[in-house]
């Protein structure tokens, strides 16, 4: 595996990434709250941060991204941006 693609929603605290994983396992679109709810710029695509290779995110997001099955969500992840909820949306 020499590529992945991932979506994430990114916030400021653990609670908050647990309130949203909770509203994705009702039923909630993650490109949806990916818009509403991000505080990266990349929330405006539903979160959607394209192909990248290993290693060139951050170490943390790395991990999780490889331990994830296509289309699974993680847990919340903590980096020094803030709290994480990532899709894998690909892998090449």
């Amino acid at each position: 595996m020499s590529e992945m693609r991932a979506s994430h929603i990114l916030v400021n605290t653990e609670p908050e990434a647990k309130d949203l994983a909770r509203e994705i396992e009702n039923g909630a679109k993650f490109a949806d709250l990916a818009k509403e709810h991000s505080l990266c710029p990349s929330g405006q695509q539903g979160g959607d941060l394209g192909w990248f290779s290993p290693g060139m995110m951050v170490a943390e997001f790395d991990t999780a991204c490889k331990a994830l099955t296509e289309g699974q969500i993680s847990e919340p992840i903590r980096t020094q941006f803030g709290y994480h909820l990532i899709q894998l949306t690909g892998r090449k």
